[in-house]
This record gives C-alpha cells, structure tokens and sequence, in this order.
C-alpha cells in the first residue's frame, strides 16, 4: 500500500441550480469518508437551501463574493477569505451578487447529503 494517493481527476456532483461542484477527495470522487475536498463556482444570483450539516465545513473564497448566514448572522466573504463554520449550526450559501463566485470547499468529515442536513 502506498503512503500517498494522486488525484488526476474529479468528481462531477449535480446540483439544481447551476452550481459546478467538482469532488477531488471525498466520498463521490474516491471513497474518502474522512474528508472532502471540492472546487465549486456558483453562478451570480445562486442560493441553495439552508442546511444543518453534520460536518464542518471551511471554504476558502478565490475570486466574486460569496454569503453565508450562520445562525442567522450574515457574513459576505471575499477573495482570499476563508470562513470555517462548525459543525450542526444552521448555514445558507448564497451568491446574491452579479459575478461568480469560485471556492474551495473542505468537510470534516466527508459531505454526503445525509450529512448535509437539508
């Protein structure tokens, strides 16, 4: 057994709404359960259903803007950003601005939608 393990490719997840998540660890793209790690762009004008996830949850913000509202409190992370929510509070992403917005994502451990909370 070898001591590390190369991703030459990801996972494509579905999503309603025009999301673009693309898996590079985790449990859709390589059976990973203690992590994931996924590459996200979220069209302007996106929003997706609040949840109260299982998992923690860092996202880091590369380019456009992105909001999340953590138990109700509002925060509009911008690039070179990272916001780290713990797990089982209740959180909505949304990208309510015109741009994109491109990120990062990483759960601990590994998001599935059972996991999510929706």
């Amino acid at each position: 057994m070898s001591n590390y393990r190369l991703v030459t490719s990801s996972a494509r997840v579905p999503v309603p709404g025009g999301k673009l998540i693309e898996e590079l660890f985790g449990r859709a793209s390589t059976g990973t359960d203690k992590f994931s790690l996924a590459h996200m762009v979220a069209p302007g004008n996106w929003s997706e259903p609040e949840q109260t996830p299982e998992f923690g949850e860092l996202t880091l913000l590369l380019r456009g803007r992105l909001r999340i509202e953590i138990d109700g409190e509002a925060v509009v992370l911008e690039p070179g950003q990272a916001l780290w929510v713990e797990p089982g509070n209740t959180v909505h992403y949304s990208n309510p601005f015109a741009e994109e917005a491109e990120y990062y994502a990483l759960c601990l451990p590994a998001f599935t939608p059972e996991r999510a909370g929706r």
